[in-house]
Formats: C-alpha cells, structure tokens, sequence
C-alpha cells in the first residue's frame, strides 16, 4: 500500500509538473522588431547623471529612452548606507529592544520578552513576504497599496523611482521591514509579564493587517492621503519624517488599550515590581540610541545632506532628552537615577523621529526638553493618578512622545534643512524668506503657519485607527485563545511556564 501511494503521488507530482509547463509555454510569436540602438551619452550627459547620483537627485537622463546611460541602476554608495541602516533597525529590536524591556521586568519573565520580540521578527517578517510589503508601499489607493508585489515579486535589485533613484527597491523593503518589526514589539512593553505567547502572535498578525500597513501606506506611500511631502493629492499634507505616526503613536495608544483590556499584573499596586537588571536596560539603551541613527537618518533613503541633518538632530534631542529627565529627577526626588537616564534617551528618540529630517539644532534642542519632561510627568504622575499598568510605560514615552513629536513638528519644520518641504506644502502657508529668492515661492520657516493644523489631522487619523482597531482585535484575539495567563502561569513566571525555561540557573 504504501509503494502504491508514493508510485501515484510521485504520478501526480509529474503530471501537475508537465501540466504547469504547457500551460505556462507561451504560444509562437512572431519575431519581434530588432530594437534601435541606443546613443552613447555625450560627455555633458555622463556629467549630469553623476552629479544626479552625488546629490541623491533624479538620473538626469532618465527620460531619454534612446540614450543609454554609464550612471544606470542603483548607487553603490547609498544603497551601502541603506542596508547599513537596515541593519541597524533590526538591532534596535534585536538584541537592543529586548534587553531594554528584558531588564526592565522581574527575572521570571526576561526570556518572554525575548520570545516575544524573536517571534514577532519571524511573524512579521512572513507577513511582510506574503503581502505587507505591497500592501504597505505600493501604489493603488491613498489608503493601501495593491498587491501585486505579493511574495515580493518584481522586488529586485534596480531602484523604484517612487522612492529612491539609487537604492534598490529590495534593499528599500528590507530597510522598511525592520520598521515594521520594531513597531509591534514596542507594544510588549505595556503587556508584559502577563500575556499569552499565542494571544501575541494572533494579536500581531490582526494588528499589522489592520492597523500598521494601512497606516504607513497613507504617511509614506506614493500615493498616500497624509504622505503631504511627495503626493500632490494627499488630503491631509502632514509630514512624518521617520515614524512619530506611524511606529510611535500607533504602537503607543495601542498598548495603553491592550493593557486596559488585560488588566493590572497580580499584586500591582501591592508589592514592589522592581526591574531586575538595571545593567541589561542602560546596555539596550545604547543599542537602541545607536540603532537609531538608521532608523532616523536612514529615512532620507540616502547618504545626503538631510541624512546628515537627521543624524544630528537626532544625536542633540536624545542628549538633551536625557539629561532633562534625570536632572527632573535630581530636583523633585534628590537622585538621578540610570532608569531616568535611558527613559529620557528613549523618549528624546521617540520625540525627534517624525521631526529629525525636517528641523535644525536650535528646534532639536527644544524637541529634547520637551522630551525629557512631558513624558517625565506622564510616567511618574499621571499613570500613578489613573492607576492604568503599563509595565514599560510604552504608553507614558512612545504613545505621549510620539504624539508630542508630531505636533512639535508642524511647528518647528524648515525648508532650510529640508528643501523638499516646498514641493507640495506651498499651499499650506507659512513665512517666506524675503531674503532669499530661492525660496519665495516655498516655505522657509512653517512656525505658525497652517502646517501643525495638518499635523492634529494626522494625529486623529492615526489615534482612530489605533484605538478603534486595537479594541476589535483585541476581542477577536480573546474569542480565539483568550488574552491573558492565568493566574497559576502569572506567579510561576513566563519564561518557565511558556517556554520551559529560565534566564537564570541556580539563582536566588
């Protein structure tokens, strides 16, 4: 019986194989026309096209099809940076984010908390595979993309010119993917210690089909409604250089619903829950500031001048950020501590992202001080008056910080460090330089013009999405497998409970 089963499955397999094959044979064609011949550039076109690919500018000769080009394809030297820079956003996520909120809760739960970011890195990867990507960053509507680059078909080595004129359009994805791991992953932190491993990942897979790739597609697709820097018709002109909207706020206000949904740890309010390596939390702390020059200045999707702009700015509010809070510490408790020196590094990051390629110093700094003391406030006051358990406070710096960037962003952006802000926002209004007639058909300065209006549209947009959203998936999720361990599970710990194992042996 079992030679008869594998003879006609082998059987099968040929006859599915030769079938495929004829109907995939292309019928006889004629002989198709001999091609013209393409002109060799003239020594100004070779000339064009390299400055085009020094200044991160459009290929000069690109729509002259009868002429071929020796500048063709992707720039080595950008597309260096961008998988330089995708590899640093996984390293926020991998190891960076993980060992940040891994010593942030108690011994028995640090491996969750790698599984969890582990496994969402996997899922999320699968996702993106199958159809995030496309959903995401193709074009087709200002709310989500078509999806005929499914299984990341005709996602090669050559730039897509919607994005990039030299990185190629695999290396795009890959550097947005990372985007799309850390994003979910930031939600563990509101949730931990007492979510399900598999009400995670049924959760995550809901929520990026739901709430991520809709969102980034309208703040960074082509043809986005809120992408208000490159799409002419978008209906809100809004500006998100590297994710204030769509990885910080939309992960932010989700996790204060998931947490309110789960409920407060058992003994929270009651026992002391102190983090259980303060070592392991500074060490990702780094790792996330240091991966976060890829996150930010890898948005320019070019080693260019507002690369290094972001770069900068990044570095100063982060700086600036963390100081602040731990000073804030100093005054109101009498000990700066290193949890309020890595809390104000992460918010200074969380507040700059969406700003970091369109201000200069002066607005970084500002940016900083307001990181370091409004989500400051958030985590030592208003959460202990609400009584909500955020275990990371992924609600108190990235949803309050986030939010904060978006709007502190409308107000403080320049086209002086950014010229591209006078593509499609001259109708939003602002300050002209009078002095500069470059820029008197743009806007050199949008502090108090129309822009932060835009701004507050974006952030309804993307409160609704990420609340209405989580609240139904949230109940889908507790239908299927239900959302939280019980309580047996919750006082042995997570880590031998669901994934037979500890952090530490033979420890006390």
């Amino acid at each position: 019986m079992k030679n008869l089963v594998l003879s006609l499955t082998i059987a099968c397999g040929i006859l599915i194989q030769s079938l495929s094959s004829f109907a995939q044979a292309p019928a006889p064609a004629a002989a198709p026309a001999a091609a013209p011949a393409l002109k060799d550039p003239t020594m100004e076109q070779r000339v064009a096209d390299l400055e085009a690919y020094i200044n991160n500018g459009a290929r000069a000769n690109a729509a002259q099809t009868n002429i071929s080009s020796k500048v063709a394809g992707p720039g080595p030297g950008h597309n260096a940076w961008q998988m330089t820079c995708a590899a640093l956003v996984l390293f926020m996520t991998l190891p960076g984010l993980a060992l940040f909120y891994g010593g942030l809760v108690r011994k028995k739960n640090v491996l969750s908390v790698l599984a969890q970011c582990l496994g969402i890195a996997g899922l999320v990867t699968i996702l993106w595979w199958l159809f995030g990507y496309s959903m995401a960053f193709h074009s087709g509507s200002p709310y989500w993309g078509k999806f005929d680059w499914a299984f990341l078909k005709g996602v090669d080595s050559n730039p897509n010119t919607d994005y990039s004129a030299w990185v190629s359009h695999n290396v795009f994805s890959m550097y947005q993917l990372m985007f799309a791991i850390i994003t979910p992953a930031l939600i563990v932190g509101a949730i931990a210690e007492r979510m399900k491993f598999s009400a995670i990942l049924i959760f995550v897979t809901l929520w990026m089909l739901i709430v991520y790739f809709p969102l980034a597609h309208m703040v960074w697709g082509i043809d986005g409604m809120m992408n208000g820097v490159w799409n002419p018709a978008a209906k809100i002109k809004a500006i998100d250089f590297a994710g204030g909207t769509v990885v910080h706020m939309s992960s932010g206000w989700s996790a204060l619903i998931l947490c309110l949904m789960l409920g407060k740890r058992l003994g929270f309010g009651k026992e002391p829950m102190p983090p259980h390596s303060m070592v392991l939390c500074m060490i990702g702390t780094g790792m996330l500031w240091v991966g976060w020059y890829g996150f930010n200045a890898g948005s320019a999707v070019a080693a260019d001048v507002i690369a290094a702009n972001a770069f900068t700015t990044t570095t100063i509010a982060t700086a600036v950020a963390s100081f602040a809070w731990a000073m804030a510490e100093y005054v109101l408790r009498g000990k700066p501590s290193i949890l309020g020196f890595c809390s104000g590094a992460v918010a200074g990051l969380v507040v700059i992202t969406p700003a970091c390629g369109f201000v200069d110093v002066s607005g970084s700094v500002i940016i900083g001080v307001c990181a370091g003391l409004v989500p400051f406030f958030f985590v030592t006051k208003v959460k202990g008056w609400i009584g909500y358990d955020d275990a990371l406070d992924t609600f108190g710096v990235h949803a309050v910080g986030g939010t904060m960037g978006a709007l502190l962003t409308g107000f403080l952006a320049t086209n002086t460090v950014n010229g591209n802000l006078v593509n499609n926002l001259k109708d939003v209004g602002g300050k002209m330089d009078q002095a500069n007639p470059a820029t008197q058909n743009g806007l050199a300065n949008l502090v108090g013009n129309g822009l932060w209006l835009e701004q507050l549209k974006a952030i309804g947009v993307t409160l609704a999405l990420a609340i209405v959203g989580t609240i139904i998936i949230g109940f889908i999720t507790k239908a299927v497998v239900g959302l939280r361990a019980s309580e047996e599970v919750e006082t042995i710990g997570l880590d031998l409970a669901e994934h037979g194992e500890e952090g530490y042996h033979g420890q006390t």
